[in-house]
């Protein structure tokens, strides 16, 4: 399947998304408004933590190799039952632990013992936030994109659902609890669709760790536990910086312009996710991946330009359309949030060679080093413009980012590789 052809179908998937995303943001200002918005923030990194460390943080591994090992069905059966084996045994494991510090969890990342019971929730469905990453990366890998489109819609509209119906009975508690539990529904969804497949049986996804799938997957492991730690405790020391600074509110403004920010940008990063990685991890020429990379980079840098321009210019009305007039304050971050994500999508495109290959040593230092490079220059910017500052800092981060990604990408890796 073509580029344009993955992007217009993955369009559709992404257009509902951002519409079911764009209703829960109006659904938080309306009900939890903008110091709800900033605990939103908070457990949504903390989701994001866990999730990650309890599955093992398989996804882009199984999708890598259940693409690259497509002419061998048994290889491909050895990475599912040892992903599957591996998400459900961590889960269970890191759902134990979860539970029983419950409160403890709920006073780091929420600054209140009383939302304990969130985490309670979210323990529980953790085995299947877990299974469902497997699942929807097996679909992915298989280049099953009609089906992978599917369980992404199933997730958007239960994920709205979820959040409109609890929100609106409880509030900031009741929001809490819905993105806690939503993808256990997702599961079952993900779960019906592999079913109708020829290649699935619930044999193959589960049984023996075997030894050399897991040290492929270690690497991706490493990869991407490493972003599980580093994004989102730069996010966190970002909202505390705000709110210990300036106040919770603008802590708040800063968390709707990055989830809005999320959502325009999602037919980006999915159209990555679905075509580049399972096409360039099934190629090892050097002047494919260039043409590849520079194919991409043509579709995808204008369109991010022409949507960013688009936004600011109507930045006034998309903050009474998607929020509230309590969101206001939050315009001066436009221009440069803007700005910081036409960077961030050009360094991605590059940067999805260091996922196919893997670049594991590459990977882990920009990770690291741009997670605290962002939380340093937030701090040196927010003292010189106060809120504006969070954004002018996403926007120099990221273009250094990408001037690094350019060079050791295209001016070292793949030029040894010719």
């Amino acid at each position: 399947m073509t580029l344009i052809k993955t992007s217009l179908l993955n369009g559709i998937a992404v257009l509902i998304k951002m519409l079911t995303l764009l209703g829960i943001n109006k659904l938080l200002a309306i009900y939890v408004g903008p110091a709800g918005y900033a605990a939103v923030g908070q457990f949504q990194n903390a989701v994001q933590m866990i999730t990650t460390f309890a599955s093992g943080a398989i996804g882009t591994g199984v999708t890598k190799y259940t693409a690259e090992y497509e002419l061998d069905a048994e290889k491909q059966y050895q990475v599912w039952r040892t992903a599957g084996t591996i998400a459900i045994i961590g889960s269970l494991v890191v759902g134990a632990i979860v539970s029983f510090y419950n409160q403890e969890l709920a006073s780091f990342f929420l600054k209140d013992q009383t939302y304990g019971s969130v985490f309670n929730w979210f323990s529980v469905a953790l085995v299947f936030f877990s299974l469902n990453a497997v699942l929807v990366a097996i679909l992915n890998g298989q280049r099953e994109v009609v089906l992978y489109v599917i369980a992404n819609i199933a997730g958007s509209i239960f994920a709205l659902l979820a959040t409109a119906i609890l929100s609106i009975q409880f509030g900031l508690y009741g929001a809490l609890v819905a993105l806690a539990t939503y993808q256990s529904v997702s599961f079952v969804v993900t779960l019906g669709l592999c079913y109708k497949r020829p290649w699935f049986a619930l044999r193959r996804v589960l049984g023996r760790v075997d030894r050399t799938v897991l040290l492929n997957l270690a690497k991706y492991t490493l990869m991407a536990l490493t972003s599980a730690a580093c994004v989102p405790a730069s996010h966190i020391f970002i909202r505390n910086y705000l709110v210990e600074n300036l106040s919770v509110t603008d802590a708040g403004y800063w968390e709707a312009m990055w989830r809005l920010s999320a959502a325009y940008l999602l037919l980006i990063t999915t159209t990555l996710s679905v075509y580049f990685l399972p096409k360039l991890s099934g190629s090892q020429d050097p002047k494919f991946l260039k043409l590849e990379i520079r194919k991409g980079l043509r579709l995808i840098v204008p369109f991010s330009i022409i949507s960013g321009v688009g936004i600011f210019l109507l930045r006034d009305l998309i903050i009474l359309l998607l929020f509230t007039k309590e969101f206001s304050p939050m315009r001066v971050m436009f221009f440069w949030q803007l700005l910081g994500d036409c960077f961030k999508v050009a360094g991605w495109m590059l940067a999805y060679i260091m996922l196919s290959r893997p670049l594991v040593k590459l990977y882990v230092a920009t990770e690291v080093v741009f997670s605290l490079g962002f939380c340093a220059l937030s701090v040196v910017f927010v003292k010189l413009y106060g809120l504006e500052g969070a954004a002018v800092a996403h926007a120099v981060n990221y273009l250094v980012y990408l001037l690094v990604m350019y060079y050791f990408i295209f001016n070292k890796y793949l030029k040894v590789q010719e």
